[in-house]
Order: structure tokens, then sequence, then C-alpha cells
């Protein structure tokens, strides 16, 4: 969530007892099943056997879930959020695009919820603490929403409020979005998402305690301070509790900015964000692995501005040793190894065919061209998301062999995508080779 982009829809009260949570979510399901059975009558009255994947991931169940999810925040929109990072390979292409929807921000809860959030925080009379305080949210996503705050000493402060009861909903969410995960069609029958589910808990309870967040904001300043490229927002700790983060609000423009930027200059900044996800996977143990756009801005003195740490996770040095091993492998285009390293990290399943196998590191080359290239990479002119897609189209259509990957490479991926993406949109030519080289 970044700090700096305004909600996208008008303030609704967020459900906060279980039961209402439960019923809004039962809704959600009913409908789906209703459409899904509704559709499939209707292919056998057409003569047709059913096909209850095709009902199921239709585009009004569509609307249905990520309505559903949007509505409720917290655990359930951060749930599908993570799962439409996957890439297709491993779940199916329309449940990801379905739950892509919830990419966007979330409503903010209204003013008098937020109110009674600050009050159970701070005591009552709180604002009398501040010079000002904006109830209008400057930016509203799955845990919590951002307002804007000067102090009585003018500095400006950026002040992160969590949704209330979405710490206590966590456990709930995640059981009843698996129970609705289940339901026929949507997923393959040998898909098994509870690791996934598990793993989501877990992470979830991290992030809706805000005390963690400030540490990993404090850990990426430690980290960071010889990158002099880079500036983050100072932690507030005497406005700081479990439930409110505070911040220095940092003057800044969006990344987008940088689009009229000469070629030199857009092809630097993108240079330093490649850097730094190297550097997070094989030198600082840590990732921010929220690659939302937003996140990453521009102050007047030319730095990135980085934002949002509530998605950091640990990246364990065994973990990052298979990862050099894995982008030694792909350097050195040695398929034998791709495929050893891609079975160590959790990728796939053992129990694949040979013609399987063949398919899935055919197309690792193919993603992975660009890594092996001398020359720099032109972000601008490249159709490779597109050339990927075409080709994992046989992949993706045996739904027999979809398994859900280790959710550590989920997060890594979706930073990875979200940087690709950005490199594009800022049409940067990067020489990736000679930067990976350094790292393999």
């Amino acid at each position: 969530m970044s700090m700096f982009d305004p909600p996208a829809f008008r303030p609704r009260a967020v459900p906060q007892r279980g039961l209402a949570r439960n019923l809004r979510m039962g809704g959600v399901a009913g409908g789906i099943l209703g459409a899904t059975l509704g559709s499939a009558m209707g292919q056998m009255l057409r003569g047709r056997r059913p096909d209850l994947a095709q009902a199921a991931l239709s585009p009004g169940n569509a609307l249905r879930l990520a309505g559903g999810l949007a509505h409720l925040r917290g655990a359930a929109m951060k749930l599908g959020q993570m799962l439409s990072m996957e890439n297709g390979m491993a779940l199916p292409p329309e449940l990801t695009a379905i739950l892509g929807q919830l990419q966007a921000n979330a409503p903010a809860m209204p003013p008098r919820q937020l109110r009674a959030m600050l009050d159970a925080e701070w005591g009552p009379g709180w604002q009398r603490r501040f010079a000002s305080f904006d109830v209008r949210p400057i930016a509203a996503a799955s845990i919590g929403q951002v307002h804007r705050a000067q102090t009585h000493d003018g500095a400006d402060l950026a002040i992160k409020v969590q949704f209330p009861g979405v710490a206590a909903s966590i456990d709930s969410d995640i059981a009843t979005l698996g129970r609705l995960l289940r339901m026929p069609g949507l997923l393959p029958p040998r898909l098994d998402p509870a690791p996934l589910l598990d793993e989501a808990r877990a992470q979830l309870h991290e992030e809706a305690d805000y005390h963690k967040e400030a540490h990993a904001l404090q850990a990426f300043r430690d980290r960071l301070r010889d990158r002099p490229q880079f500036c983050l927002p100072e932690l507030v700790p005497e406005f700081s509790t479990a439930r409110v983060l505070a911040m220095s609000y940092v003057h800044s423009q969006p990344i987008d900015a940088l689009a009229e930027a000469p070629q030199e200059i857009r092809n630097a900044r993108v240079a330093d964000l490649i850097d730094l996800v190297l550097g997070e996977v094989f030198a600082l143990g840590l990732m921010q692995t929220d690659p939302n756009f937003a996140n990453y801005r521009i102050a007047p003195d030319g730095r990135i501005v980085l934002l949002d740490f509530g998605a950091t996770r640990p990246i364990p040095s065994a973990v990052s040793a298979q990862y050099r091993a894995l982008l030694h492998a792909i350097l050195a285009a040695n398929r034998a190894a791709i495929w050893a390293c891609m079975q160590d990290l959790g990728y796939f399943r053992a129990d694949q065919p040979q013609a399987r196998v063949d398919l899935i590191v055919d197309l690792v080359m193919l993603a992975s061209a660009p890594l092996r290239a001398e020359a720099p990479y032109d972000f601008g002119s490249s159709t490779l998301i597109e050339d990927v897609a075409r080709a994992g189209q046989a992949l993706g259509s045996a739904r027999e062999f979809w398994h859900v990957p280790p959710a550590d490479l989920l997060f890594m991926h979706r930073k990875i995508a979200g940087i690709f993406l950005l490199a594009q949109r800022l049409n940067a030519q990067i020489p990736l080779r000679s930067m990976l080289e350094r790292w393999a």
C-alpha cells in the first residue's frame, strides 16, 4: 500500500465481527455455487457435458469473488492478492485473472470508524497532539489506510491506521476462503491449497503487527545506509503502536514522472531497482515483496523513495544459495541444472513426465533469455510476457500436474515481475547479464 495514492472507492465500514464476515463470504459462496450449478445445468440442456471449471470461472463469479473479498478487506483480500501473484504455471489463469482485480486500492473506512480506532490506540483527545490531521485517507489497501498529519512543531507525518477487526479475523477469514477455494471447479482436484493457506495465515499475523513493520522499516534503513540512491521514511515511535504506524512524510513524485526523463537517467534508476532486488535475494537477507508501482517514488533530489514494508519477508542463507545456483545454471543455459535447482526450490512436484519437464525447461529458457544476452535489454520493445504466455499454454492445459509452489516463491516472483513491468513502462535499456554475473 502506498502512502500517496488516493483510495479508489467511497468509504465503506469494515465488517468487524466474525459472524458478519462469515455471512458476507457465505453469500459470496452461495452466489458462486448457484451460478456455477446454473451454468452447468445450461450446458446439460444444450446437450453438452457439464464443465464445472468453465462454469465456476465465469466473469459473473469473478465479480462476486473479487467484490466480496474487497468488501471484507483484511486477510480475505490479502490472500486473494497473494494467489493472484501466481504466473499461470500452477493455478488456472482464469482464477489468477479474477484475483488480480484485488490489486487495486480497497475502500476506505469512514471517519467514524477511524476515530474509534484511534481513540482505542491513542486514547480520547488525541486530536490535541496534532496541529492538523486529515481524516480523508491518502491511501487504503487490504490491511489499513494512510492519513497525513502535522505535529505542533511542524513535522509532516504519514499515519498508517489498521482496519478494525483485521487481526482478530485472520484465522476465520483464511478458513472461510479455504472452503471457498475448494468449491467444485475453482481448483483442479489434486491441487491442495493448504500449504499456501498456512503460510498466508502466518504472514498475515505478522503484517497485522505494525511493530513488526516498524522493525522491517528500520532494518531496511540500516541495511541501505551505504546506498545513497535510496530514501526511506523515518519511523516516529511516539505515535506508533501495534495497529498504528507513524512515519515521516516524504515529499516526492510518482516514479512514472521518470517517463519523460533522459534515457540515461531512466536506465540508471531502473538499474538501481534491479540491483536492489538482487541485493535483497543475495545479500540483505530481507525482501520487500510488494511491487506496487506506488511504493517507488522520486524525491526532488533524484533519489528513489521506498515505501511500505508490511510485506517484508526474510530470505534464509540456504534459500539464497539455492537461488544463486539457479541463476548460475540459467546464465550457463544448463538445462539439467535448471531442472534440478527448480526441484530443490519446490517449483514443481517431482512426478512430472519427461515431456512436461522439457516444456517447463523450455519455458524457463525463453523467459530467461534476456538474462543471458550480452547487449543491453530493451524493456520498452519487449514482447517477453506475451511470448511466455503463448509458450505456456500447453503447460497450463495439464491441470492434473498443477500444484501451489511455496509462498516464498510466489512473493519473490511477484516482486521480480513488478520490477520487469516498471522497467517496461520506463522504456529502460539495461545490460542484465553483466549485473547478474556479479551475483552468480
